[in-house]
């Protein structure tokens, strides 16, 4: 399982899921263009000092993720718009969580490519939640579902309990 940003634009979100991958042990992929450099530095505060442990592959264009990573993972679309709500998805270990950017969310050629549409339940009184809220929802959804969790507890792998 992995999490991947489509053309990610504000810089703390982004750092923000990094250390969410990093306390996780989740890859990070990011698929340009970026809306910031790498070396930002709002980028590099979110994720505080979090960085060296966070496994991150980034990549020219969604193609060139998909030839090299993303075909060997079922690909879960995220939108506010639709798809299955999140609690009753039924999530894989071979997912690859993909989350477009902030102001657009997924373009409709990239949602094409999968049947698998996930959404977070929200009232109407917000479009969407923020993009690093929302990694942070599906992911931990998705490590319950598909099992993940109950094994991380029933191992010493250094988790805070």
């Amino acid at each position: 399982m992995h999490i991947v940003l489509y053309n990610p634009e504000i810089p703390p979100n982004t750092g923000n899921i990094a250390r969410l991958c990093a306390g996780t042990r989740i890859e990070l992929h990011l698929i340009e263009p970026l809306g910031f450099s790498l070396d930002d530095k709002y980028l590099k505060r979110a994720g505080l000092d979090y960085w060296p442990y966070v496994n991150l592959s980034v990549w020219k264009n969604f193609e060139c993720y998909m030839n090299k990573t993303g075909k060997h993972h079922r690909l879960v679309m995220t939108s506010a718009r639709g798809g299955k709500s999140l609690h009753r998805f039924d999530f894989t270990r071979q997912d690859a969580l993909i989350f477009g950017p902030e102001t657009k969310g997924l373009p409709q050629d990239i949602l094409n490519l999968s049947e698998y549409r996930v959404k977070i339940p929200i009232f109407n009184t917000v479009r969407s939640l923020n993009l690093s809220t929302s990694a942070g929802i599906v992911l931990y959804q998705a490590l319950a579902n598909s099992g993940i969790l109950d094994e991380w507890e029933q191992t010493d792998m250094n988790i805070i309990k």
